[in-house]
């Protein structure tokens, strides 16, 4: 049988559909944190000749000179990744294949896509955090601060690469910086009651038909897929499938109960989308 007909196949039979997604997919999407590529060169041009930043990705993780100048880039980021998103096709296409079943995301992504395309936020486990919220930096309370209004705010005030030192977040028990709620340092606070609604997911079917479908995620990944795979070879009942332009990755012990396809993410869903249509 076609690899795309037994993907829809499958998928369709399931009992309920496991998303994992990381970085491939945001750049199916049109969002490459690791990219020095004209979209880049668009946003963050400024910000490339006076800092030396090559990346998205570079910024997220950079030391900034102040509190005004790394504002002025987050603001930017979220403003234009988040505030300005239309659903893309691909995530038309990942609707059509999940359908009317449950499912559950487990992601990597930060951008929060899934949630601002009509996925439930309560069938979503952003890992590594994500962009919409803000954290006091110092952890002093575990208090999320929504960032999309203040950074629209701070975004249309900055000029020359800072924003005005009264649109600078401060934690309002203690005062002291706030960062945007990723993965940064000790001080982050832990998507707890997202972790524990994915952990009923897998003990609500356990056993039963899983479908896991796994997007843009590489092979050394030890945060989403391994556990992945290691979760579809306990399950005698789940199957695997995994889409991943160059690199393509499953363990010898599930490739009986896998699909592998090596490709455009979003051609491959499209595809996927199409069939689940006939």
């Amino acid at each position: 049988m076609d690899k795309i007909k037994l993907a829809v196949e499958k998928l369709k039979e399931a009992d309920a559909v496991l998303i994992g997604a990381s970085n491939g997919l945001s750049i199916a999407e049109g969002l490459h944190l690791f990219a020095d590529n004209g979209a880049f060169e668009e946003l963050f041009g400024d910000f490339k000749r006076k800092y030396g930043l090559r990346c998205i990705l570079q910024g997220m993780g950079a030391r900034w000179p102040s509190e005004e100048e790394k504002w002025a880039f987050w603001s930017r980021l979220i403003r234009h990744y988040c505030g300005m998103y239309k659903k893309s096709a691909v995530m038309c296409d990942l609707q059509t294949i999940v359908g009317e079943k449950d499912y559950f995301i487990i992601t990597s992504n930060g951008e929060c896509h899934f949630e601002m395309s009509g996925f439930a936020p309560d069938k979503i486990y952003e890992i590594e955090g994500e962009w919409l919220n803000m954290q006091c930096a110092l952890r002093c309370h575990d208090t999320l601060y929504p960032t999309l209004e203040p950074a629209a705010k701070m975004a249309a005030a900055q000029e020359n690469g800072r924003i005005p030192a009264d649109l600078v977040p401060r934690c309002p028990v203690c005062k002291g910086p706030m960062q945007i709620h990723m993965i940064m340092d000790k001080y982050f606070i832990p998507k707890t009651e997202s972790r524990m609604r994915y952990e009923n997911f897998l003990k609500q079917y356990r056993g039963k038909k899983l479908a896991v479908l796994e997007l843009g995620i590489g092979w050394r990944n030890q945060l989403i897929k391994e556990p992945l795979m290691r979760l579809v070879d306990r399950e005698p009942n789940a199957f695997y499938m995994t889409i991943n332009l160059g690199e393509v990755y499953i363990l010898d012990n599930i490739r009986e109960k896998s699909l592998g396809f090596d490709g455009p993410l979003e051609e491959i869903l499209s595809e996927l989308s199409a069939e689940y249509r006939r």
